[in-house]
């Protein structure tokens, strides 16, 4: 049986508040064995509510590894909370400014030294009317063509029925169902070997990994997945 990976004080004190916030729903999970117990890996996920890095946090260290989320600056300037995503190895993501290769560097650092990275690659909830996932951005492509780590997609519904960030409600009751998906490793090897990558094989890479998570999110709707992400700005 693999050991659990080391967390630490912090890890515990998040652990202690997540854990039973995790319990406003009923647990579901998919091809959790594809996450590897031990050396880097890059989790590649949907984005559909603000109760989303808790679950995943919790499903992550239920499979006995510590999660590293990339999450926006202004998270750790949260009293209390900022102490502990912080204490908890959670990278920060400097958006728009001259830190913003900062991000992937710690993210870098981490994989190579053997941790899990936790990416949302569409920055924030899904702006799709219908929970899809939008357009991503080309961090995750960044990172996945950076480090030889498996890359795993992962499709999660559920928490918006609880937590919806648009509509501004909360329905904790009756107890919705939390899915949790993962897939099988993306293969990118077509995609290795140009230093640095094009600006066009980033996106690429990165419409690959994610029409994955798409994929994965339409077997658990049980539904046919739209063509293409939505795009906010084209929308507004």
């Amino acid at each position: 049986m693999a050991r659990r990976e080391k967390d630490g004080f912090w890890v515990k004190t998040a652990a202690a508040v997540f854990y039973p916030i995790t319990w406003l729903g009923k647990r579901v999970t998919r091809g959790a064995e594809r996450i590897p117990r031990q050396g880097g890996a890059i989790l590649v996920l949907n984005h559909i509510s603000h109760l989303d890095p808790v679950v995943d946090a919790v499903f992550v260290h239920r499979n006995k590894r510590v999660p590293r989320f990339l999450a926006k600056d202004s998270l750790f300037r949260i009293p209390v909370a900022g102490k502990i995503i912080g204490g908890a190895g959670t990278i920060p993501v400097y958006r728009g400014t001259s830190n913003a290769a900062d991000s992937l560097r710690a993210a870098n650092e981490a994989l190579a030294e053997g941790k899990i990275v936790v990416i949302y690659p569409e920055g924030t909830i899904t702006k799709d009317p219908d929970a899809w996932p939008m357009r991503p951005f080309p961090g995750v492509a960044r990172l996945a063509l950076a480090n030889d780590v498996p890359v795993l997609p992962i499709a999660r519904w559920g928490t918006n029925h609880i937590l919806n960030g648009y509509t501004k409600t909360f329905r904790p009751f009756p107890r919705k169902t939390i899915t949790t998906y993962v897939g099988e490793p993306v293969d990118l090897s077509q995609f290795r070997g140009e230093d640095p990558p094009t600006n066009t094989t980033l996106m690429r890479v990165t419409d690959v990994i994610m029409n994955e998570v798409k994929t994965l999110l339409a077997e658990i709707r049980a539904e046919q997945a739209p063509a293409g992400f939505f795009n906010p700005k084209k929308a507004s």
